[in-house]
């Protein structure tokens, strides 16, 4: 694998755990802990029981969780007609509304985020080449690859995703892009040196953080290897 490293030093690398991992009778408290065990964003995994198989939960839940962090909430829709859900996740506060391009023609999503005042995120299924998301990197703030099929945790990482994330961050430095490039899916303290190496600097974590017996010491183990590759 070829270390993109300028496409990393693009871009600050940033912890995203999966509040879907979460114990939700110890919600507020989880948060707390991975919010002062050093994580920049929490990531938001919404199904809808269509485009994925399972149910999670909805605005309620994201507006709930606003009230008791200032971290950047990634809004992922694993759902389809992404474009209707859009009102509802401005109102609960969602900073990211990120949605899946095989749900939609991503164009008018993309603008109707924007347009709404939020990030707009993109996102691809194992199965979707990079050059998916080519011509629609420059109206984005974040590419998510996904590195397990959507809509369960706890799979292993696909290692092909690998490769997929690098083509991406190779064609984001060709053009001089500074979006942020998110992996999802499988990913541990023991393989987050090569999701960085293939170029990713947000890397979502469900059962690595938030299924450890501490979530905040997780959150912290994993921000030591990111302050360890010297990338600011």
């Amino acid at each position: 694998m070829i270390l993109t490293i300028r496409a990393i030093e693009m871009r600050k690398l940033k912890l995203s755990p999966s509040i879907l991992a979460a114990d939700f009778s110890r919600l507020g408290e989880q948060i707390k802990e991975v919010e002062h065990g050093g994580a920049d964003y929490l990531h938001a995994d919404v199904m809808d029981g269509h485009f994925v198989p399972n149910i999670s939960f909805g605005p309620p839940i994201v507006a709930c969780v606003r009230k008791i962090t200032g971290l950047t909430l990634d809004v992922h829709l694993m759902t389809e007609n992404p474009a209707r859900l859009i009102p509802d996740f401005v109102r609960s506060g969602a900073d990211i509304i990120n949605f899946h391009l095989e749900a939609c023609d991503p164009g008018p999503v993309i603008r109707a985020v924007r347009d709404a005042g939020k990030k707009a995120g993109l996102t691809i299924k194992p199965q979707t080449p990079a050059e998916a998301v080519f011509p629609y990197i420059g109206l984005l703030e974040l590419v998510l690859v996904m590195s397990v099929e959507p809509g369960f945790g706890g799979q292993a990482l696909i290692p092909g995703c690998l490769r997929k994330a690098e083509k991406i961050a190779n064609y984001m430095e060709k053009n001089g892009l500074d979006t942020d490039l998110e992996m999802d899916g499988g990913i541990y303290l023991s393989n987050v040196r090569d999701v960085i190496q293939s170029g990713v600097n947000v890397v979502v974590a469900g059962s690595a953080v938030f299924g450890a017996p501490d979530p905040g010491g997780a959150a912290r183990a994993f921000m030591d290897i990111f302050n360890s590759l010297g990338i600011e």
